[in-house]
């Protein structure tokens, strides 16, 4: 396959061993043995340069970059590999890249796997290991390999192009298994949701935004005014190194005061509980903050926060929900860290290690919290108990699906008198709501309402939530079961054996069993996706075991398969019958039962069942009431591995107990 010719525009700056003459990693690739290991590949290829993390996008070492650091213009693209719209693009793209070169223009990728594309994430995932395996060069090759490809996207074809990009696919393979990487997926979701990306592909030119696959002439228009524009700065004395950081700022800042887009008119029903408050309850505007200690975005929205405080002092008061995002493991230590520190010293306790905390980011290890907890003059030794137990872990959890039943899916996300504004947004975006909050309240209290009741009066007639997604299904065959068979709840599991994410959602769903022990039973059911050539004999192998050993074996040969699962050949006929023999199998009648294919039926009815219902990925759940299996069953639908929160909102709203 013939690459784009940008590719050779990159020798550009590799005549001088990968970087430009500024010292920037520009489109490096290691040379190294096949058999280099993946830590060695990850020690060569990752980027030693400056970040640009000061910036509404920022640039990080994890990225993908093609051009100059210095370049007069930055385009940041978030895209999908599975979407055919972001597969337009990359011709027009490439274009700009030949007609700019690198010392005008500068292109960085930014992952945005759709939900609704289910070869995305796992292309990201081998992209974003190809970039941090074999750098940027190498990334750019898989880029345009995958994207030229895109009907093939599969873990063979990953592998291909990665061994194409001239990385070694044994240290693909051991990242993919680690899930190494994955988290940058993650952080770059998060990003595109805090910025405004909802569809791929989006673009941001100097942070100048432009959606979808759109002309090159349509690019060019931009790209020509931001490098007069650069030409200009550079000209009154801003430096290279900070030019992307200071057109950025600039730019998104003046889209943001001419959006028109964002829904701050609605008011939602959102309930205060019990959560910490700044400010006397009798304020008349009331601010809850969906937030995560270890978020950059809302470390940075911190000194507007406290611009409002010295500036509408007594009338606003602030409500502070724990929401520590998945992709940052020190978030939710963080948090335990606060709750405890309300524990000891209520909430002027919480609030200030709510200032140590952010003060103290990223810097969040367990040395740098228990001297957090030490300077606020807290109970160390409670503090690391607290940390190791997750002591308030549903406290935490309570938040987050608040969070969840209101789309605060992003933070920080705030509800000023329950009217959204999301993101870390300037103090003019937060006045002018409150402004208008104020004039309401105190209208109010002229007409007679207590200030401490009138957050309730402006929200009273409110929105609430729309109910989670409910799908109606009706299985028919026998499947294996773990948990009461009288448990209330029935969790029906749709997965793959060779679905890493069906893999990761093991130890939550393991939790879940323990914290609903005699309410909660967990059903599973086979969906192999056809473009994992190893499902369908894993799970004709798992159901021959339950045939013959019942539940109990079946979850034995489970844990097996997935133990195995990126192991070489842990997933072949070999490995399957050696884990078979340790099960007491009767060899025999597995060896018919593969041969043959003999419970397909029994897989494709699953299968079928899923498809019908329009599930097409893995893992998928089916959380409710009663038993699903025999009759028409409806329940609440959850898709990919979530963590325990949203399961066990939906388990308690089919109980009947959710708040």
């Amino acid at each position: 396959m013939k690459l784009r010719k940008f590719l050779a525009l990159a020798s550009i700056s590799l005549a001088c061993g990968g970087a430009s003459q500024n010292g920037t990693d520009v489109v490096s690739l290691p040379q190294q043995s096949s058999s280099a290991s993946a830590s060695s590949q990850v020690a060569l290829a990752q980027s030693t340069g400056r970040e640009e993390r000061d910036t509404p996008i920022p640039i990080t070492n994890a990225d993908a970059v093609w051009g100059s650091r210095h370049a007069l213009v930055t385009l940041v693209e978030f895209s999908d590999f599975q979407c055919p719209f972001c597969a337009r693009a990359v011709d027009t793209v490439g274009e700009l890249q030949r007609d700019y070169g690198p010392e005008k223009l500068r292109v960085v990728f930014k992952h945005t796997p759709l939900a609704g594309h289910a070869n995305a994430r796992p292309c990201a995932e081998a992209a974003q290991a190809v970039r941090m395996l074999g750098g940027s060069r190498a990334f750019w090759t898989f880029y345009d390999l995958a994207f030229h490809d895109q009907q093939n996207l599969s873990d063979a074809s990953y592998e291909m192009w990665a061994k194409q990009s001239g990385v070694n696919v044994s240290a693909l393979r051991d990242a993919l298994q680690a899930k190494r990487f994955s988290a940058k997926i993650d952080e770059d979701v998060e990003l595109g949701k805090t910025i405004g990306v909802n569809g791929t592909p989006a673009f941001y030119i100097n942070g100048v935004q432009l959606s979808g696959a759109q002309s090159a002439d349509k690019f060019k228009t931009v790209i020509d005014a931001q490098i007069a524009a650069a030409k200009e700065k550079l000209a009154k004395g801003t430096s290279a190194d900070d030019l992307y950081a200071v057109l950025s700022k600039e730019n998104f800042k003046k889209q943001g005061d001419d959006d028109d887009d964002a829904d701050t008119k609605t008011v939602w029903k959102l309930p205060l509980g019990t959560s910490p408050q700044l400010g006397p309850k009798t304020a008349l505007v009331t601010i809850v903050t969906f937030s995560d200690f270890q978020c950059p975005f809302c470390k940075r929205v911190e000194p507007t926060l406290q611009q409002i405080k010295s500036t509408y002092g007594n009338d606003v008061r602030f409500v502070f929900k724990q929401m520590p995002l998945p992709f940052h493991p020190r978030a939710e230590p963080a948090a335990e860290v606060a709750l405890e520190a309300r524990a000891e010293k209520g909430d002027t306790g919480f609030w200030a290690a709510h200032d140590k905390l952010f003060d103290s980011q990223p810097h969040l290890d367990d040395a740098d919290l228990e001297k957090v907890a030490a300077d606020l003059k807290l109970d160390v030794a409670k503090v690391k108990t607290a940390i190791s137990t997750h002591k308030y872990k549903s406290i935490i959890e309570a938040d987050q699906a608040t969070g969840d039943d209101y789309q605060a899916s992003g933070t920080p996300h705030f509800f000023i008198d329950g009217r959204r504004l999301v993101g870390a947004q300037p103090f003019d975006k937060f006045k002018t709501i409150i402004d208008e909050e104020l004039a309401k309240a105190k209208a109010l209290v002229a007409a007679g309402t207590k200030p401490e009741n009138v957050y309730d009066e402006l929200t009273k007639n409110g929105q609430t939530p729309p109910p989670p997604e409910q799908k109606t299904v009706t299985f028919t065959t026998a499947a294996p079961t773990k948990g009461p068979a009288s448990a209330q709840v029935t969790i029906v599991e749709l997965a793959d054996f060779q679905d890493p994410y069906s893999k990761r959602v093991n130890d939550t769903l393991d939790e879940i069993l323990k914290a609903y022990p005699t309410k909660v039973k967990l059903v599973w059911r086979n969906n192999p996706l056809p473009f994992h050539p190893q499902a369908e004999l894993a799970a004709e192998s798992a159901f021959e075991v339950f045939k013959q050993k019942g539940s109990d074996g079946f979850w034995k040969m489970h844990t097996q398969l997935f133990t195995h699962q990126g192991d070489a050949g842990g997933l072949e006929r070999v490995s399957i019958d050696g884990y078979a023999k340790t099960l007491g199998l009767d060899m025999g009648k597995l060896k018919t039962a593969l041969d043959t294919a003999s419970h397909a039926t029994d897989i494709d009815a699953d299968a079928k069942v899923a498809k019908a219902a329009g599930i097409s990925a893995t893992p998928t759940f089916l959380i409710g009431k009663g038993n699903a299996t025999g009759a028409a069953w409806t329940a609440y639908y959850l898709a990919g591995a979530q963590p325990a929160a949203k399961f066990k909102k939906l388990i308690e709203l089919s109980l009947g107990t959710h708040p």
